[in-house]
């Protein structure tokens, strides 16, 4: 350990000098609380620390206690399903503890190490056997629906396991291996935040991750393995967007970081995902989750590590060949973090005060994202799902335009669908996915009209957008039936497809199958009833059929598990219109 003393204090920054030997992102106890700070400036034993926890009251020349080690997360069984701050202290923990306010330099083991744990041992390891760097001992159940695998820390140098326990109930302090150099396997193992875990090779990305939400899953699909920003004002339904994905995604783990969110959405989250069941394992869907909670009340510098915690996290599991979800709510409250340091620290500002190496830090959090192959040759992939709030709604701020620049899917949320209760409010307009290309084969593969009706459903949607344009100004009569039908035809895509009540228990989460079924029936209905108009048929009835309300209900009536219910209403558009096409001919008159 090395020691100096504050020569300084600007709010959560304190300087200070003695520290040489110390390491750029080094741990160290700041003053007479032991408060936990990071170095992240150095020069000739003259230090800048960033400081964790609540400084009120500290003073010049309190001594400074360094550790000589990156500020790391202590990984192994118990994560899933416990609740941390930025700097992984397990929140529940320290509320029996010590109450529900955190207390200065309060230090909770981030897991239990008085657990035992039931590790099975792989068959074919044993000692003697060869070992390298990410290869699994064996596993541990973590809960019913995570699995988690005992692997050999990537900064291992031995060959050759000199010892081994085997199978049996261990706490994660116990060594249950060592190497020929003597170096300790334990259940957990520490890893430093801010540096991506290795892996063997990136993948490109193939699969999606399916929401359940129709917006995304058929119009701006994100990849298992992809980047995806969620940027709009506020009360515009970011948290509520992210819920969704959270809860009804079918990735593995997901890892939910509520960064500079406020209390009361956080708390939300904390109520509601013990009691929601998971549809894929009928348990509850804390058993795949970890939350981070740092809300807008706790200490700023935290916020700013706390996506690399999050991020840290979705790796482990990654390397065992798990797929992770990672909702980071919001990166702007990140970002006006890095801001509020940067002026502590008297850099030079960039735009909108923010500091000029924000670019660099948001590429760093967003390329660790990827699809990969893990040391042991497992596939894994880490998605990352960041929320961006502009002020005023304003996209051409820095923070949304720089997090353009490293995401490949940009869900743009819409002020006046929101207004109207349109929830999700992404605007079909604005947001965009550069993985529907990548994804095509895969969803091809289950249903082969996916990127046809995707395809035609956007580009009607366009239209109707010019349409709207031309309405405002002369009102609708004065269109044409043909583009009148395109405004039918999009409203009912916008209230039957587009519209989704997370409160419903139906249509809360909708199949890949359903989604599909319901937006070809929309087509089906506009090509059907164009051919009839141009024959010579009024539009008046057309939408007056009784086949509309039930395209539009289908999200309502038909439960994802009884999809035969579509080739019922199927089957009364057919017969409504044969009835039609019986009267109109080809020629336009009527028999």
């Amino acid at each position: 350990m090395i020691e100096g003393k504050i020569t300084r204090i600007s709010g959560p920054i304190v300087f200070a000098e003695g520290l040489d030997g110390c390491g750029l992102y080094d741990v160290v106890d700041v003053g007479e609380k032991r408060l936990i700070g990071e170095i992240i400036r150095q020069n000739k034993g003259n230090a800048t620390i960033q400081v964790y926890e609540e400084d009120t009251g500290m003073h010049i020349g309190e001594k400074i206690v360094c550790h000589q080690r990156p500020l790391s997360l202590r990984l192994g069984p118990g994560l899933v399903g416990t609740i941390y701050d930025g700097i992984q202290r397990p929140l529940k923990a320290m509320s029996e503890n010590s109450g529900a306010f955190l207390l200065p330099g309060e230090r909770t083991e981030p897991l239990d190490v008085k657990k035992n744990w039931h590790f099975e041992a792989a068959p074919e390891v044993k000692e003697g056997s060869a070992v390298k760097p990410g290869i699994s001992l064996g596993t541990v159940k973590e809960t019913e629906s995570i699995t988690q695998k005992i692997m050999v820390p990537p900064a291992i140098r031995g060959k050759i396991l000199k010892t081994f326990k085997g199978s049996g109930d261990y706490t994660i302090d116990d060594v249950i291996g060592t190497t020929e150099f003597d170096e300790e396997i334990k259940l957990s193992q520490y890893w430093p935040v801010r540096q991506p875990r290795p892996y063997a090779d990136k993948l490109e990305v193939s699969e999606p991750l399916i929401t359940g939400q129709r917006v995304i899953d058929v119009f701006f699909p994100l990849s298992k393995g992809g980047t995806a920003a969620i940027p709009g004002g506020f009360g515009t339904g970011k948290t509520m967007t992210q819920h969704a994905v959270a809860k009804w995604c079918d990735a593995d783990l997901i890892v939910y970081i509520g960064c500079g969110e406020r209390g009361n959405e956080m708390t939300e989250v904390l109520t509601e995902f013990p009691e929601l069941i998971d549809p894929r394992t009928g348990r509850s869907i804390m058993e795949r989750t970890i939350l981070i909670a740092n809300t807008s009340n706790m200490p700023v510098a935290a916020r700013e590590v706390s996506l690399y915690a999050g991020i840290t996290l979705a790796e482990y599991y990654r390397d065992m060949g798990l797929h992770v979800a990672i909702m980071a709510d919001s990166t702007s409250r990140w970002a006006e973090a890095l801001r509020e340091l940067s002026g502590r620290m008297e850099e030079m500002p960039a735009e909108e005060g923010f500091p000029a190496y924000l670019p660099t830090r948001l590429a760093s959090f967003y390329e660790r994202a990827g699809r990969v192959i893990s040391l042991e040759g497992q596939e894994g992939s880490v998605s990352v799902i960041g929320a961006v709030s502009p002020p005023g709604g304003d996209f051409s701020e820095p923070v949304t335009q720089h997090t353009k620049r490293f995401i490949r899917c940009f869900w743009a949320l819409n002020r006046e669908l929101a207004n109207a209760r349109h929830y999700p409010a992404i605007g079909w307009i604005d947001s965009y996915s550069e993985y529907a290309g990548e994804v095509r084969e895969w969803w091809e593969k289950h249903n082969p009209m996916w990127w046809n009706v995707r395809m035609e459903a956007l580009e009607l949607l366009k239209k109707e957008e010019r349409l709207q344009q031309i309405v405002r100004l002369i009102g609708p009569d004065a269109l044409p039936d043909t583009d009148r039908l395109v405004l039918k035809v999009s409203e009912m895509i916008k209230n039957g497809f587009l519209q989704q009540n997370a409160f419903d228990d139906v249509d809360m989460y909708c199949c890949s199958e359903k989604q599909i079924m319901i937006l070809d029936l929309m087509m089906d209905f506009y090509e059907k009833s164009l051919t009839l108009i141009k024959n010579g048929c009024p539009l008046t009835k057309l939408v007056t059929l009784p086949i509309c309300d039930e395209i539009v209900r289908i999200k309502y009536s038909v439960p994802n598990n009884e999809l035969s219910k579509v080739s019922e209403i199927k089957e009364h558009f057919n017969n409504q219109f044969s009835e039609l096409e019986s009267i109109y001919n080809k020629g336009g008159a009527a028999v």
